[in-house]
């Protein structure tokens, strides 16, 4: 467990145990859609594509026999986990029960990385096909839809970004009264926007967008603060997207774990895990918009 221990010790510090500061909790799995399951691999939807409907001005037509483009995303598990050893003579100087407070720390930690996994299946690599082996790159989906990558231009998060990114969601008919929209900022881009009047001011907007100093919400996108938004070079990647265009897949979700190790002279074992995978559902849900770090 290391010195830290120390800064626990009764006769130095306050009894009780404080996390470090740091993010407790997923937030981004609120933001995508959901699923439980088994298997080295699984695929949460199947794809149809759009068909057109063809005039007719005959008494008595044939029936059309039309082929839907069909296509299957795929998703595959990675296990992830924590853990930490706490001596049993380190237990006795102090009044708290460590073990609870470490456990807490574990939990912050899965959570983090689910969120990390999230984030990194927005840009990354999409297995497609009926196997799963294809693969289908965000930097060529790109390279044929160019208004679902916003520019960095040189400055950082501005509306005119935003509204862009709205209206490429719009035009690849994402349905926005049902499908929510949410868009991943960190502490610098949330900066810029409080400084952009339109995003504040309630002569630009019907109800208030801040909620304790905070924007949660304007131009129809809800607001996720995360400082592990991902970077490309010098800028931040800021996404955008809809609901349905995220999936994480749970295939063991967070487990916590304290025991004795009889391995360890049986000292207290603290250990956490869990098994997810997540994975873009459709990238016309998803938008980039690149800003200066």
């Amino acid at each position: 467990m290391g010195d830290s221990i120390v800064v626990s010790h009764v006769q130095e510090y306050s009894s009780n145990l404080q996390l470090l500061l740091q993010q407790k909790k997923s937030r981004l799995r609120q933001a995508v859609m959901e699923g439980s399951h088994v298997g080295k691999n699984a695929s949460p939807v199947d794809q149809l594509g759009a068909v057109e409907a063809s005039d007719y001005d005959v008494r008595h037509p044939d029936t059309p026999n039309q082929d839907v483009p069909e296509d299957r995303r795929w998703v595959a598990p990675k296990g992830c986990h924590v853990g930490h050893m706490v001596d049993e003579e380190d237990l006795v100087k102090v009044l708290t029960d460590i073990k609870s407070g470490y456990a807490q720390v574990d939990a912050a930690a899965i959570a983090r990385k689910v969120d990390r996994k999230i984030l990194e299946a927005m840009f990354g690599t999409a297995k497609t096909g009926e196997d799963g082996t294809t693969s289908t790159t965000w930097a060529a989906f790109v390279a044929a839809n160019a208004t679902h990558q916003i520019a960095a231009g040189g400055v950082g998060l501005t509306i005119p970004k935003l509204r862009a990114a709205k209206q490429a969601l719009e035009t690849a008919e994402v349905d926005l009264d049902s499908d929510p929209i949410y868009c991943a900022i960190k502490a610098k881009q949330h900066a810029e926007l409080l400084a952009e009047q339109q995003a504040i001011s309630m002569d630009y907007n019907e109800k208030p967008v801040l909620t304790e100093g905070k924007i949660t919400y304007f131009l129809g996108i809800h607001f996720i603060h995360t400082e592990l938004v991902q970077t490309s070079g010098a800028n931040n990647q800021v996404p955008v997207w809809a609901k349905s265009g995220m999936h994480l897949g749970v295939w063991k979700d967070a487990q916590g774990f304290a025991q004795l190790d009889p391995s360890k002279s049986f000292n207290w074992r603290v250990y956490a895990r869990g098994i997810y995978g997540a994975t873009r559902l459709e990238e016309k849900k998803l938008v980039e918009c690149l800003v200066v770090a």
